[in-house]
């Protein structure tokens, strides 16, 4: 929001010496971030001259240009009458226009323009004469800026008008404009009004509300004003979309009367464009009070005005000559008894009652919209208006009768217009709503002391009522703060207005508590563990598409069938939400790899979804409202389990090569070792076991499980077909484990083995097996057979050979015993090995070799 300062300066004391860069900084205190600081867009110098010959030239090309000499006083240093050339003709000889002379510079949308004396035309044209748009402040480009009709009747002005007069001040281009950003709660910031109030709170300026005097002079309502009806039949959230209309008719208005010079120099500093002056009144009280309007042309409108919700298949040509369908949920201005729509309310008028050359009465709409149903048809039209803009974070619900009568003001002093007497004023806008406050829950929520009678004072500066009983303040927000509707609201005001600087930078004393929870525990060790092994966490969002499932070769209908179904999705390609980590991972891996990186390793921490049945939808409610209890679960009830798992991916060399000598590329060695680790660290037992399951290659995938069985997941090489299909490194290895599933194995708590002083004993045994006997089965059985003594079995070696039948291998194994409270002898080492060896064999078909 642009303020011009001198505008400013109507509503608040502002200090006569108070530049733009102070105010911008006393409006932060308040909160009002300063976005910029503006000012005209000329440097000097500029200055008045007055015309003293103006000779026509015709140029070959077709073109008339004007050889003038213009007195420019003493401004050019010699005082003698300046040489410029002009193509513009709305001047005479006398006449008063404005020069800028060799030096000075002009803002143009392609950058700062420095004027030089240059040739043209076969003149040395020393300087230009400029027009409003060169100079910044208004459209007009077809002919230069004639002082002397621009200020017509304004005789005192004109008389001190002479050659040389600096020409910035006298336009205006030396004014500062102060530009905010206003944040959606603060909607009524959105005017000078607003800010001005916020600015007497910064600096204790006195704030004038000019909204005082204008309900003053209003007249009241009256039963003989224009008709209009409210028939809101679908409010939103049980608030009509309309609930007040206050419409108000001048009539005999000049359409093409000029837009005061004052009027149009504030509306472009505020960063809007003078068009005529109906509707630059209408912008002019917008800007100022903070109320938008709309101007009707009477004669275009059959009584009464209906207030209603579009309906189905209803069209309107809005002003920018757009035709558009209307939506039900659209609030609409209509006229005929409801039957023709004349305006999107709130939002934007219809072609066919715009005010235009023709019109000589008008009606002026100051009504009160309900936020919601306006901002949702700015977004369903694409129509961010200023109006919009306003409406949609809530506008002063007592506005409209001030507003409508500063635009009947100006439209009969300026537009020669006459206001009717009759005047319309239908509906009734729900006060404010009370809110209670214990007197100490400002103190008590920012950790400054506020006194009591502070806390009363700043409330009522912001425009409260407030009262107190007992420990409890109630305060009613003003009609202009529809944002204050919580405790926390107000707390937040009494920090504002009393600084945000006052409150100390004080490190809060935490209480006491478990600190992190046990899965948040698991999963940073998890993390911790995983980038120790030298792997790079990513995040993938977790959207995919049924083709992915079966680039993986997974089951695509079954996995299709286990995943939710987005409403809304982001890419058409991905309306599926992730059954598993690695469907999504593989973006990230192949991103790296076509960015050069030749070995990565990359892990996931991550929800997947595992949807058991049909998908149910759930039930929605309207922002701002909390949901009941019973809409509540039916909404965790419609969401799927959503299990934690963790994933990893390797490709490319484990161990790189290098002086030390040659690397090692990364296979399922490696991580079938990340899933062990990972067990270790938690100090959960887990154990891998040979499988065949999607998307790894057959031979060379296994399955991971706790000591009872219980499956985590899967780890291996993938498929050389997902590989292909996905553009993978070849040999990719990676796995999945339900990190979930983990957590609750690691919950309890690890007990330390009591250390012995008895020396171990280690025996070593060859077994033969066939080639589908993994070791991990025979390793089993000897644990088994072995029993407590055993405390360690470790493979140590792998033969296949010429001394071994076909299809046969030897599998060399070590075992350690130590007995907790003695010295086993070489008999009981014997016994204990014999016995494994037998229940190796026995589940096995080992052999010893």
């Amino acid at each position: 929001m642009r303020i011009p300062v001198e505008w400013l300066r109507e509503y608040v004391a502002v200090p006569k010496d108070a530049r733009g860069l102070q105010i911008a900084a006393d409006l932060v205190s308040v909160g009002l971030e300063e976005e910029g600081l503006h000012t005209g867009g000329v440097t000097g110098p500029l200055v008045v001259g007055r015309v003293l010959t103006r000779e026509p030239e015709p140029q070959k090309n077709g073109k008339t240009i004007n050889w003038c000499t213009v007195d420019v006083g003493d401004a050019n240093g010699t005082g003698e009458p300046q040489g410029i050339v002009c193509g513009a003709h709305n001047f005479e000889v006398d006449d008063l226009v404005v020069v800028i002379l060799p030096g000075g510079v002009l803002t143009t949308p392609q950058g700062p323009l420095e004027v030089s004396a240059r040739k043209t035309y076969g003149h040395v044209s020393a300087g230009m004469i400029c027009s409003e748009r060169e100079l910044g402040i208004g459209d007009d480009h077809d002919g230069i800026l004639v002082l002397t009709r621009k200020f017509a009747g304004d005789d005192a002005l004109l008389a001190r008008l002479t050659p040389g007069t600096d020409a910035i001040p006298l336009l205006g281009l030396d004014r500062e404009t102060v530009e905010v950003n206003v944040t959606p709660d603060r909607g009524y910031c959105f005017s000078v009004r607003g800010v001005a109030r916020e600015y007497g709170h910064a600096t204790g300026a006195t704030f004038t509300d000019p909204v005082t005097a204008l309900d003053a002079a209003a007249p009241q309502p009256t039963t003989g004003g224009f008709p209009v009806e409210l028939r809101d039949e679908a409010p939103i959230r049980g608030r009509d979309g309309c609930d007040r209309y206050v419409a108000r008719v001048v009539r005999d208005i000049d359409v093409t009367a000029p837009t005061p010079p004052w009027m149009a120099a504030r509306l472009t500093e505020a960063g809007m464009r003078p068009i005529s002056l109906p509707v630059d009144v209408t912008n002019y009280v917008m800007l100022g009070l903070g109320q938008p309007l709309h101007a009707f042309d009477l004669a275009s409108l059959e009584a009464p005005i209906v207030v209603r919700r579009a309906r189905a298949g209803e069209r309107l040509t809005t002003l920018d000559a757009t035709d558009r369908a209307l939506d039900t949920g659209d609030l609409l201005i209509t006229d005929r008894g409801g039957e023709r729509p004349v305006a999107i309310a709130g939002v934007m008028g219809g072609a066919e009652t715009e005010v235009g050359a023709g019109t000589r009465d008008v009606l002026i709409e100051a009504a009160h919209f309900e936020p919601v149903s306006i901002a949702r048809s700015a977004r369903r039209h694409k129509l961010p208006s200023e109006a919009s803009r306003r409406f949609e974070r809530g506008v002063d619900t007592a506005l409209a009768t001030a507003a409508a009568q500063l635009a009947v003001d100006l439209l009969v002093e300026h537009g020669g217009g006459v206001a009717d007497t009759e005047v319309t004023d239908v509906g009734s806008p729900a006060a404010p709503a009370p809110v209670s406050m214990p007197v100490s829950f400002p103190s008590r929520i920012i950790g400054v002391d506020y006194p009591e009678s502070e806390i009363v004072t700043i409330l009522e500066a912001i425009g409260c009522t407030v009262t107190r009983d007992a420990d409890v303040l109630t305060v009613v927000p003003p009609t202009w703060r529809p944002d204050l509707t919580t405790a926390a609201d107000l707390v937040e005001e009494v920090a504002r207005i009393h600084g945000y600087d006052a409150i100390p930078s004080v490190i809060p004393t935490p209480p006491g508590g478990s600190g992190l929870t046990h899965g948040q525990r698991v999963r940073r060790i998890v993390a911790d563990v995983l980038a120790g092994q030298g792997l790079s966490e990513v995040w993938s969002a977790p959207f995919v598409g049924a083709d992915r499932y079966t680039a993986l070769g997974l089951d695509a209908d079954a996995e299709v069938a286990r995943s939710v179904r987005l409403a809304n999705p982001l890419s058409d390609e991905q309306p599926l939400m992730r059954t598993r980590l690695l469907a999504t991972m593989v973006d990230a891996l192949r991103r790296n790899v076509a960015r050069g990186s030749r070995d990565v390793g990359l892990f996931e921490v991550g929800l997947v979804v595992d949807l058991d049945g049909e998908q149910r939808s759930a039930p929605t409610e309207d922002v701002g409202i909390r949901p009941s209890d019973e809409t509540l679960a039916a909404i965790r009830a419609a969401v799927p389990a959503q299990p934690r798992h963790v994933a990893f991916l390797l490709a490319g060399d484990r161990d790189r090569a290098g002086w030390w000598g040659a690397g090692r590329r990364a296979d399922v060695t490696d991580v079938i070792e990340l899933a062990r680790v990972l067990g270790e660290a938690l100090g959960v037992a887990v154990t891998t076991v040979a499988d065949t399951v999607a998307p790894f290659h057959p031979g060379r995938c296994a399955r991971v499980e706790l000591e009872d069985g219980t499956v985590l997941g899967h780890v291996g090489e993938l498929h050389p077909k997902a590989v292909a299909g996905l553009g993978l490194p070849a040999r990719t290895v990676g796995g999945e484990l339900d990190l979930d599933v983990l957590t609750r194995a690691a919950e309890p708590p690890v007990l330390a083995r009591t250390l012995t002083t008895f020396p171990m004993a280690q025996s070593d045994v060859a077994l033969v097996v066939d080639d589908s006997v993994t070791a991990a089965a025979v390793e089993s059985a000897l644990r088994d057979g072995a029993g407590p003594s055993l405390e360690s079995v470790s493979l140590f070696d792998v033969y296949h050979g010429d001394q071994l039948e076909a299809g046969r291998k030897s599998l060399a194994y070590r075992l350690t015993f130590r007995a907790p409270d003695r010295t086993l002898t070489t008999e009981e080492v014997s016994g204990l090995r014999d016995s494994a060896v037998a229940a190796a064999a026995s589940r096995t078909g080992a052999v010893q070799r």
